[in-house]
């Protein structure tokens, strides 16, 4: 009995040091001068230096050698999705600035449909200077392909801190991603302390991005350029791309002392058929291009789990939330799951998932599919810094001490790393 109860005390140990939601962020904290803060990009992408951590021996390169480090036929996913200029700024007639920060579309919800609506939209919305802005209508007018448009916008329902703003104008021959393009403004990460200029535009852009749909940019993806693909090719390295579009919340600070309290943003990710069958024809091993593909792919593990306990889910059940990888008692490998996607897009007739993931990975988290990952140095006290640790078994503060006395460039417009645990 004794021997029972003392192998039950360890599986509980054992399940409680897997178990993240105790972690302290305070553990996840570093001294980042604002000097080490890259305000703006390199004038050529790839001329950044590159951080190497392989089996926990770091070196450093420039990132236009990222291919040497990566071994022929292997499979990088990257994420193809597009900022959108997101911020608008209405004046009241008393002077008042009121700023919209478009979040995600709600009527309707897809954004390939949002951004194609004439006369009318709903999105999710921040909203700055909220306390100038009590009630009615604000109105500002446009002036869109020579076409003169009334664009009003009034204030509904309220989620946390978020509310849903309605757009209407009085143009059908305009579409809402018309007026974005023209009104809007390009939300570049709050802590570079500047206004969004023209040049950023492009430099916050992947070479690849073409999926509208996010207020932030993947930004490990920044680094590549057409010569850097071109070199990839020439090693027979499979480059496959999927959607996941950031929100506003990857910015959100964890305020809470143990991460347990801090809550995961939605974000929405699509998958086609053909990159899952690539994965699949990889043995489920791929190489992630930023945190948000890293995610996806993770995220694809815990789809494929719930499809092989019920194949017949909806496509609106495939969520996967925040704590379910740490929850989910099964036995299913990378493969498999996959494989349960794979038979639930033949059975539905369907080309690409779409659905959505809240999965925070921190120390505890077994990676499934991602072996390797580029990715930029990120925020002290981030969910993206628990994400790295847990990828590298806690080595994270050699490698951002080693950035760190080797003058290497931190957040969006920084410098990058190849992770290889």
């Amino acid at each position: 009995m004794s021997t029972n109860i003392a192998t039950f005390a360890q599986q509980m140990k054992k399940k409680m040091k897997e178990n993240p939601k105790h972690i302290k962020i305070s553990n996840y904290n570093y001294l980042l001068p604002e000097e080490y803060i890259a305000k703006f990009p390199l004038e050529l992408r790839d001329h950044s230096k590159l951080l190497i951590y392989q089996q926990g021996k770091i070196k450093e390169d420039k990132f236009y050698s990222l291919p040497e480090y990566i071994p022929e036929n292997s499979l990088m996913v990257f994420n193809n999705t597009k900022v959108i200029q997101a911020r608008l700024h209405f004046r009241k007639v008393t002077g008042a600035i009121i700023e919209v920060f478009c979040l995600e579309p709600i009527e309707p919800a897809d954004y390939a449909l949002n951004f194609q609506q004439t006369e009318h939209t709903a999105w999710l919305c921040m909203i700055g200077n909220l306390k100038k802005w009590k009630e009615g209508m604000l109105l500002k007018e446009l002036k869109i392909k020579d076409e003169t448009v009334l664009l009003s916008i009034s204030r509904g329902k309220s989620y946390g801190t978020s509310h849903r703003i309605d757009f209407h104008w009085n143009n059908s021959k305009i579409t809402f991603a018309d007026i974005l393009e023209v009104f809007g403004e390009l939300p570049i990460p709050p802590y570079l302390n500047r206004e969004t200029q023209e040049s950023d535009k492009e430099t916050y852009q992947t070479v690849y991005s073409k999926i509208k749909g996010s207020v932030a940019a993947p930004t490990a993806g920044l680094h590549f350029t057409p010569e850097v693909f071109h070199s990839l090719k020439h090693k027979n390295i499979d480059c496959e791309e999927l959607t996941l579009h950031v929100g506003a919340g990857t910015f959100k600070p964890v305020k809470s002392e143990e991460i347990d309290g801090h809550e995961m943003h939605t974000e929405y990710i699509s998958v086609s058929r053909h990159t899952i069958q690539k994965l699949i024809d990889h043995r489920a091993k791929a190489i992630a291009v930023g945190t948000t593909s890293v995610r996806t792919l993770e995220s694809l593990y815990y789809v494929g789990v719930k499809l092989a306990c019920n194949p017949d889910l909806q496509e609106n059940d495939l969520h996967v939330y925040q704590w379910q990888p740490y929850e989910m008692d099964v036995k299913c490998t990378s493969l498999e799951a996959l494989q349960y996607i794979i038979e639930y897009l033949d059975k539905n007739q369907m080309e690409t998932l779409n659905t959505s993931t809240q999965i925070i990975i921190a120390p505890g988290y077994d990676y499934k599919i991602v072996k390797a990952m580029v990715t930029n140095f990120h925020q002290p006290q981030s969910t993206l810094l628990l994400l790295v640790s847990a990828f590298v078994k806690g080595d994270w503060k050699n490698i951002y001490k080693y950035a760190l006395e080797h003058d290497f460039r931190f957040l969006s417009y920084g410098d990058s790393s190849l992770l290889i645990p």
